[in-house]
């Protein structure tokens, strides 16, 4: 399975020569924020979530009764829930496959370094060459290789300052047998000027903008929740926005090393703000999801469990998720 995630809400264009940044919407969209709202309280345990609890919630966070009915839908033959039926309600869950998605891919974002980790200089480039025809084939590749921190530094040359890993080599071995060859190498300076450095394959300014809108947006919440100022329905909004919001970051800024960016860089200031939010709202917010799903059960739900980002560092257990009946 790929990612319950849309890398196109990231990167919505696919310009060969463009660097792509996220596309202004208003809010998150309802998939991303149903998908993250299931993590965000059943991922420890392989819970479920009425149908009911989960339209409740998204309404909240302002998404319409008809947006949050199809989101789940979509998300359901997406392969990303599955559903259980008692009578005429429904429950929903994250799939196995889902679910360890989001345990290994939750723990590598909360996870992502913030010091001034040792850099050997090497980058590792991937070139790869597709018949203009395989259209989609190329674009699945290209989606893989932003998932794992790639950026295009030209059309068919894609590179990244990380070494290769064994799951990133096997994946992409068997993705395009015979089409990319990949090198570990420096960078050489020429005397020409201007030439094209590795790191301008991100927008390196148009990130910073992403950090300091994230800085600006969220910064006077921890006051808020030390005053006890957040009530249930906020905590839970916030809780779940900051992680949708945040969750983007390390995939725009994947451990660039530090010495190719400008001094100050928000990287760890960024993550601190996000750990005080996404903590400090874990314990009201998750009483108000069990209220909300006990109100649409007419009794207490099990497997409602709010974790830190200790624990999704850590790596939670996939719990794997009971059969689905009808």
């Amino acid at each position: 399975m790929t990612s319950p995630y849309d890398i196109d809400e990231i990167f919505p264009d696919d310009a060969a020569d463009a660097v792509r940044l996220p596309r202004r919407q208003a809010g998150n969209s309802p998939q991303d924020l149903t998908v993250t709202l299931l993590a965000d309280y059943t991922l420890s345990t392989g819970g479920e979530l009425p149908s009911a609890a989960i339209v409740a919630l998204l309404a909240e966070a302002g998404v319409s009764q008809a947006g949050a009915r199809t989101a789940i839908s979509r998300l359901a033959r997406r392969g990303v829930l599955q559903v259980s039926r008692q009578g005429r309600r429904s429950a929903y869950r994250l799939t196995p496959e889902a679910a360890e998605f989001l345990s290994v891919g939750g723990s590598s974002i909360v996870s992502a370094a913030t010091g001034a980790e040792s850099w050997d200089e090497h980058w590792t480039l991937i070139a790869f060459s597709l018949p203009q025809g395989e259209r989609a084939r190329r674009q699945e590749l290209r989606n893989k290789l932003r998932w794992m921190g790639y950026a295009p530094l030209y059309d068919g040359l894609w590179i990244s300052p990380h070494d290769l890993s064994d799951k990133a080599r096997a994946q992409l071995a068997l993705f395009a047998p015979g089409t990319m060859t990949v090198f570990r190498a420096r960078h050489v300076d020429l005397d020409a000027n201007p030439q094209r450095r590795p790191v301008q394959a991100w927008d390196i300014a148009g990130i910073a903008r992403e950090y300091e809108a994230f800085l600006q947006h969220w910064g006077g919440v921890p006051a808020r929740i030390t005053a006890d100022a957040l009530a249930g329905p906020e905590a839970v909004q916030a809780r779940t926005e900051v992680m949708d919001t945040y969750r983007r970051l390390p995939v725009l800024d994947p451990r660039l090393p530090l010495q190719l960016l400008p001094p100050g860089w928000p990287r760890k200031t960024a993550r601190d703000l996000f750990v005080a939010v996404y903590d400090g709202l874990a314990g009201i917010a998750q009483e108000h999801v069990r209220a909300v799903a006990a109100t649409s059960a007419d009794g207490p739900v099990d497997g409602i469990r709010a974790h830190t980002v200790a624990a999704l560092a850590a790596r939670l257990p996939a719990r794997p998720a009971a059969r689905s009946s009808s």
